[in-house]
């Protein structure tokens, strides 16, 4: 009984020897495994401080472009160079501590061809049990590398609708216009792409595509358009008119220089130029074609409602161009346009269309 007693005794040691270095070989490799990964986020983080000085330097004006990107790669190459000096240092640890296990000097305890693999984020480690006296060390993969800061696409679309007042510029004066203020619209819709010039600014964009305008103007007085040869005159209709609208439509490529004040975002080592989030301003123009003229009146005739709808040029001018201009917050903005061709090509008196509404740019 003695005996059986003292075998127990050291087949339990021998048990708890044996667990207890396998337990301190698998927590020795993950402790390497979790200090390369230190290695490389503690670098990481230094160089997205040194990034950031770089980037003030080269927003307050003290280093030029060109500048700044050669000191951001010297800089990513210096950090690259560091994380592979010190994670080769920690391989040379887990090769010893491998070694040890050949050896013997802990014992191994998994059969051949077993894999044992110790993995962070960024990192591998996995050594092959081939027999009991060989360990296969598949190694470390390590990846680092500098990105650039443009991390977003320097040109999107928009969706663009707008409407609002519409009405006519006679020598200079709209306040006593012929048509009526409140009952004239025009309407706008397209595509627009907005395109960010500088690439590591986000103040300046381009903003440019394609538009179809309806312009309305609403005479009063019971009047409406009539065409006498290269003339086209507003005259009493001689009819009790419920209505009376004449519309233009173009199809229109409007151009603009976009302020667009909403800054940039910087995440990790990221910088996104997102737009539309703040206050913009747009200067600019549009050139088109007329597509269609159009007018339509209604009355009343023998107890009849009739709606009369006549096509033709009306002497509207074929071509349209003009200056337009918006301003606002996010998507939304007030809108101006002006056009600087008259309204009828002949007519003696000159008249301009001029509109105001609200713009809005929808992504």
């Amino acid at each position: 009984m003695r005996n059986f007693t003292i075998y127990l005794a050291v087949a339990a040691c021998l048990l708890a020897g044996k667990i207890t270095a396998q337990e301190t070989f698998e927590s020795k490799a993950r402790q390497i495994a979790e200090k390369i990964e230190k290695i490389t986020k503690d670098e990481k983080e230094a160089l997205k401080i040194e990034i950031e000085e770089v980037n003030k330097q080269f927003e307050n004006g003290t280093i030029t472009k060109a500048e700044a990107d050669d000191k951001k790669k010297k800089l990513a190459e210096a950090r690259s160079l560091i994380i592979e000096n010190k994670v080769a240092v920690s391989q040379e640890e887990l090769k010893e501590l491998v070694q040890q296990k050949v050896n013997g000097e802990i014992i191994v305890s998994q059969k051949a061809n077993d894999s044992v693999v110790f993995e962070t984020n960024k990192y591998k480690v996995t050594y092959k049990v081939l027999d009991s006296t060989y360990i296969d060390l598949k190694g470390i993969k390590r990846s680092y590398k500098y990105r650039k800061s443009q991390n977003e696409k320097r040109t999107t679309s928009q969706f663009v609708f707008a409407a609002g007042l519409n009405n006519v510029v006679t020598d200079g004066d709209v306040e006593n216009s012929d048509f009526r203020f409140w009952g004239s619209h025009f309407y706008e819709w397209g595509l627009t792409y907005n395109t960010r010039i500088a690439k590591n600014s986000n103040l300046l964009h381009l903003k440019y595509g394609m538009s179809v305008m309806y312009n309305n103007l609403r005479p009063t007085e019971n009047r409406m358009f009539v065409k006498n040869g290269n003339q086209t005159n507003l005259e009493d209709s001689g009819l009790n008119l419920k209505e009376s609208r004449f519309r233009n439509v173009y199809l229109v490529l409007p151009l603009h220089l976009e302020f667009d004040f909403s800054g940039k975002t910087i995440k990790e080592d990221k910088t996104y130029f997102k737009t539309h989030q703040s206050f913009r301003m747009g200067l600019g123009g549009y050139a088109g074609v007329r597509v269609k003229s159009k007018q339509i009146i209604e009355y009343n005739s023998n107890d009849m409602e009739v709606t009369q709808k006549t096509k033709g040029d009306f002497n509207s001018s074929n071509f349209i161009y003009g200056l337009s201009a918006y301003i606002g917050y996010r998507e939304t903005s007030l809108y101006v346009k002006y056009d600087l061709n008259p309204l009828f090509r002949n007519n003696a008196v000159k008249q301009n269309n001029i509109s105001l509404g609200v713009r809005f740019d929808l992504n």
